[in-house]
């Protein structure tokens, strides 16, 4: 089963020397458990853009998402058994990263 795991920062701001070895541990371990299939940090939101579709209309704002009280950090593609497990690994991640949440979602295998 394969799940996305969208981590949303409760602040934003770079990583701190700490975090990074952190998840450089944790990354690890999960490749070793044959876990992990792809995982990727943001950039700030300054830099990205929202695109929007309504009433048949394409809209573009680009960032920062002043409006936004939760900053997507990141997200980790995991492949496992079942979703308390994926739950586990978010976990441990959320250990490492601090304060902050992670939607786990599982992906349509169909």
């Amino acid at each position: 089963m394969r799940f996305l795991c969208v981590y949303k920062a409760a602040e934003g701001g770079p990583p701190s020397p700490q975090m990074i070895e952190g998840m450089g541990k944790l990354i690890g371990e999960m490749t070793a458990a044959g876990v992990l299939l792809g995982t990727e940090g943001c950039l700030p939101s300054a830099l990205g853009a929202r695109v929007r579709r309504a009433n048949g209309k394409v809209t573009v704002t680009d960032g920062p998402f002043t409006e936004t009280k939760e900053v997507i950090g990141g997200f980790a593609l995991i492949n496992v058994k079942s979703k308390d497990e994926a739950i586990e690994w978010t976990r441990r991640f959320l250990d490492v990263a601090g304060d902050g949440e992670s939607e786990v979602r599982q992906l349509n295998e169909g």
